[in-house]
């Protein structure tokens, strides 16, 4: 009889162990719990896990605000596991349930028009356009609804509403009152280092101004407010801000391309000012920095949605989404 399958995280440590053994993973890289969810498909809970694992069997070691860097197979004190995965190979559609291998499409579909318009979404058009059942569309659009990007109105039908510069307004407000409260709950669980590592990728982005992408842009947003703050050990807490963050997951749209009227950005300044008296131990001084860089983004990031709406991006139209008109932004 066949033993049990292995579990996720066991999977993931036996591929990466096996390409740090065949080289296909090169020592001195660095990998980190988004990166391994993003290829496999999976939360960062069993990748977290995975990582650790491989850091006692000693082919990796933790770098505070970088990830885990990979070191020799060599240097390890034990061999790494065989595997039947060749190296490089992904298995994230064996990871994934069938409403996650749609739900990144779909968010991006969505999110992309809320600039541009509030939006209804059918249910039933929405599980005929990707092929899979009512059952997965309801899961996909719970998801949605968890991260705050859709609602259900008075009738119980599922509405995407428009970022108008009021719905902005209102998340940021907030996420100012909580995120500070957050910052200071999650101080005292922040390991030895991990501000210094903040610090440096930021020091390194400013290095980069001409060339920095919106991705590099979205690492630093989710390295203060996703990250950092996760170290907040207040579940009640953690809950109440991830519905007002629902406009980070907008911020990658409004990043591509980057709108004009800015030297730079400068929320990377806002985020060392924050970052640099964490690392001095001076909680207050870091919560006041939070606020105010808070309360600066709403304006900027309403100025984005209407250099968004102004430039009447063109669309093509998907079948589950009926436009509810165009967003205000007076």
């Amino acid at each position: 009889m066949a033993g049990p399958s292995p579990r996720l995280h066991q999977r993931v440590c036996e591929i990466l162990a096996s390409e740090i053994a065949s080289g296909a993973l090169s020592a001195g890289a660095y990998l980190t719990e988004t990166s391994l969810a993003d290829r496999f498909g999976i939360s960062r809970a069993p990748a977290r896990h995975a990582l650790g694992e491989l850091e006692l069997r000693g082919l990796m070691q933790r770098v505070p605000g970088r990830g885990y860097q990979i070191l020799s197979s060599e240097s390890g004190t034990a061999p790494a596991a065989p595997s039947s995965h060749p190296a490089g190979s992904d298995e994230k559609i064996h990871f994934l349930s069938s409403w996650e291998l749609i739900y990144r499409q779909i968010e991006i579909e969505i999110v992309s028009r809320t600039s541009l318009a509030s939006w209804r979404i059918n249910e039933a058009a929405l599980a005929a356009a990707h092929g899979v059942s009512r059952t997965v569309a309801r899961d996909v659009m719970a998801r949605l609804q968890q991260r705050g990007v859709v609602l259900k109105d008075d009738a119980g039908r599922w509405l995407a509403p428009g970022l108008t510069p009021v719905h902005v307004g209102q998340l940021y407000e907030l996420r100012w009152m909580l995120e500070p409260l957050a910052l200071e709950q999650a101080f005292p669980h922040l390991p030895d280092g991990y501000v210094a590592g903040c610090i440096e990728f930021i020091e390194q982005a400013i290095a980069a101004a001409e060339t920095v992408t919106g991705d590099m842009l979205d690492r630093v947003e989710h390295q203060l407010h996703s990250e950092l703050l996760g170290y907040c050990d207040n579940r009640a807490l953690m809950q109440a801000i991830s519905l007002p963050q629902a406009i980070l997951v907008a911020h990658h749209f409004l990043y591509q391309p980057k709108t004009t009227g800015y030297d730079g950005e400068p929320f990377l300044l806002e985020h060392l000012d924050v970052l640099s008296p964490l690392a001095s131990g001076d909680i207050g001084a870091a919560c006041d920095a939070l606020e105010r860089h808070l309360r600066i983004s709403r304006d900027r990031a309403i100025a984005r949605i209407r250099a968004a709406a102004s430039r009447n991006i063109a669309l093509p139209d998907l079948p589950y989404l009926e436009r509810q008109g165009h967003v205000k932004t007076d």
